[in-house]
């Protein structure tokens, strides 16, 4: 299944340069996410933008395909993506900002999409799990009758990319999909969990030591 990795947002919340090339335990956040997707067996393409060069060339510096979107805004972006690539299939799309998913999680939602039947899915996290975006955490339905949140990870037909997609609803009751990094509380927050091992990890935000 193609990934798209969307990471051409200015990052402005954390306010340290681009944010997908933020470092976590040594390594830029957007490496942990274009590494689960990859493992999971997608074909990983990173969609970024005008507004985030760095991270164009850090791509292009590793090998990673790449997408220059018009930064028009996140669903925009998607749109312009699919249309540009000439995807018609499923593809699976995510937030760059969420660094402790996994190659399980990923595969997870592309197994619960297969069995759904339906042109889209959205995936979901107990609000119990929301951290770092406040408006991800204040946006809440319910789902199997638990209040959750968007998890930033969905599945859509490029097909019918340009339609309002019938969706399936997955809940996933794990905190890894749970933290969104906004601030540099949630960079310490992603280091713990990223490399606990690792002394002072919750204020290096990645330095070596």
């Amino acid at each position: 299944m193609l990934a798209l990795i969307l990471a051409g947002g200015q990052g402005s919340r954390l306010n340290m340069g681009e944010k997908p090339l933020v470092t976590i335990c040594g390594r830029p956040m957007i490496e942990y996410v274009v590494e689960a997707f990859t493992l999971a067996g997608c074909e990983t393409v990173v969609v970024a933008s005008q507004q985030t060069p760095y991270t164009r060339n850090w791509c292009r510096a590793h090998g990673i395909s790449l997408y220059s979107a018009g930064a028009r805004g996140y669903v925009a972006d998607i749109v312009e993506a699919v249309t540009e690539l000439g995807e018609e299939g499923p593809i699976i799309t995510s937030v760059s900002d969420i660094p402790c998913v996994t190659p399980d999680l990923v595969t997870r939602v592309q197994e619960a999409y297969q069995e759904s039947g339906t042109p889209a899915l959205s995936t979901w996290v107990p609000a119990a799990h929301c951290t770092g975006s406040a408006l991800r955490a204040s946006y809440q339905e319910y789902i199997d009758g638990v209040a959750a949140c968007p998890a930033g990870v969905n599945v859509l037909l490029g097909a019918r990319i340009e339609e309002e997609q019938k969706e399936s609803r997955l809940l996933i009751d794990d905190p890894a999909l749970g933290l969104n990094v906004n601030t540099r509380a949630d960079l310490a927050r992603a280091a713990r969990r990223l490399c606990p091992e690792a002394a002072g990890a919750s204020d290096r935000f990645g330095r070596e030591s």
